[in-house]
């Protein structure tokens, strides 16, 4: 049987890619020209952290009493925003760790903008312990340090378990990020000027590109790539968690680990679709991220949006077959309550919608799958909507049932939300090259066959 050699697959994966030289002219150039189109995301993006900051400044004036969060529905959009936030983070480690490991080649092009996804989604989550604790200046309490008054944090509070949650991930996917970066930096040292040359110089640690530095480089990766892995697992499971111990109807199942974990990558790679589409087309790298990368990444959500759905089937069935009538009420709220519109749109976007990523045709169209991606995402973020506000608000006793409605200061905090991240991706791009360009040039060609090709063509 015909084997295909690793040139051979680098022309399949970059067709239009003739050389290494140019692999670094086309990605550093974004560097130091980012065009009127970033200038003008970056301008709304700024726009968008100063709601975050009024509306958070807002709530801390006026107290927690200025959002529409009750009782017995404590938790709103904001734990809402930060299990989405969460989920979203989990593609970066999947794309650049777990398909590292299993050497999947198309995630070259992609991972490194999937890693910063990670770190910047991870940060915008973050925020949201803080700002649901309503006294933002006591979150110190809420780390385990030693002190002579001898406070020390609840360790049964579903918050702790978020904060360690939150900063263990954080801590290892930025060192995985950095890392990875290590010899792309050293690429941009060497082509920038003055003092960006300078940043470039110290964050690069001396890089030379040697066989030595390569060998530890390589070593330390996959160490890295090893570590990270679980991550997936844990830190997403532990956010289950945060629902699954509790006895509230519609949370108490052990079902939710698996189902958030995969939430969580099905999100996370409708995301990484969303910001790949818009580099793509803003900064040309068609050459880079070519349709067979899509492909992969609509195949991935294909994968986890059939087990998120099978997830919420088997959550319907469970209510009816344990014959708890608090359990069969809440789901039967969700489809025909008052948070009637956010279970179907949960089910359209999640469910129905990417049933047509079965399609070729569909994956290969970079316009349906942008699409497709965003109502992924709004469906996501309505899925954690349905499950906290749904049960909260219809728990055991009628007379302690209630509405919730989300003030507009959560809704100026939630939009910031997603301007934060927006703001500290566009820099990334602005400092950072998008494309990972040492990894780029393992799938391609090596030089000299290229040129031999190129001649022979002549």
């Amino acid at each position: 049987m015909a084997t295909v050699t690793e040139t051979e697959r680098g022309a399949l994966t970059h067709p239009d890619v003739t050389s290494h030289a140019e692999v670094n002219e086309d990605v550093l150039s974004i560097l130091s020209r980012p065009g009127k189109w970033w200038w003008i995301l970056f301008g709304l993006a700024s726009a968008g952290v100063g709601v975050l900051a009024f509306s958070w400044g807002y709530q801390l004036i006026f107290g927690i009493g200025a959002t529409g969060l009750n009782s017995p529905v404590g938790w709103g959009v904001y734990i809402t925003t930060f299990v989405f936030w969460v989920g979203i983070a989990h593609s970066g480690t999947l794309i650049s760790a777990i398909l590292f490991l299993f050497r999947a080649r198309w995630r070259q092009s992609i991972y490194r903008a999937a890693e910063a996804m990670t770190v910047f989604a991870v940060m915008t989550a973050g925020l949201f312990p803080l700002i649901h604790l309503g006294r933002a200046w006591h979150a110190y309490w809420l780390f385990p340090y030693p002190n002579e008054r001898l406070l020390w944090p609840n360790f049964r509070s579903p918050l702790v378990w978020d904060v360690f949650a939150v900063t263990t991930y954080f801590t290892v996917s930025s060192i995985f990020f950095y890392l990875g970066s290590i010899p792309d930096l050293a690429a941009a040292r060497d082509k920038a000027r003055g003092l960006r040359r300078k940043l470039y110089e110290f964050a690069a640690l001396g890089w030379r590109g040697t066989d030595r530095e390569w060998h530890h480089f390589g070593k330390a990766y996959l160490f890295l790539a090893a570590l990270a892995t679980p991550l997936v697992l844990s830190v997403h499971s532990v956010v289950s968690w945060d629902f699954a111990m509790a006895i509230v109807p519609g949370w108490h199942a052990t079902i939710f680990a698996p189902y958030f974990v995969a939430g969580a990558i099905f999100s996370g790679v409708a995301m990484v679709i969303t910001l790949s589409v818009p580099i793509r087309k803003i900064f040309g790298l068609e050459k880079y991220l070519t349709v067979r990368h899509f492909d992969a990444m609509a195949k991935l959500c294909l994968v986890t949006g059939l087990i998120v759905f099978y997830a919420y089937l088997i959550e319907f069935f469970m209510a009816w077959y344990s014959g708890e009538d608090p359990e069969r009420r809440v789901f039967w709220n969700r489809l025909w309550g008052h948070y009637w519109w956010s279970t179907w749109i949960m089910l359209i976007c999640n469910g129905f919608i990417p049933i047509m990523l079965w399609f070729r045709r569909v994956r290969h169209s970079i316009a349906a799958l942008f699409v497709i991606s965003i109502f992924i995402n709004i469906g996501m973020w309505f899925e954690r909507y349905t499950i906290i506000v749904t049960s909260l608000s219809h728990e055991f006793m009628p007379f302690a049932w209630n509405v919730y409605r989300p003030s507009l200061t959560e809704m100026g905090i939630i939009l910031g939300s997603f301007a934060w991240f927006a703001f500290w991706f566009l820099l990334f791009i602005r400092i950072l090259p998008p494309v990972a360009i040492s990894e780029l040039k393992e799938v391609l060609p090596a030089p000299y066959r290229a040129r031999k090709k190129q001649e022979g063509e002549r």
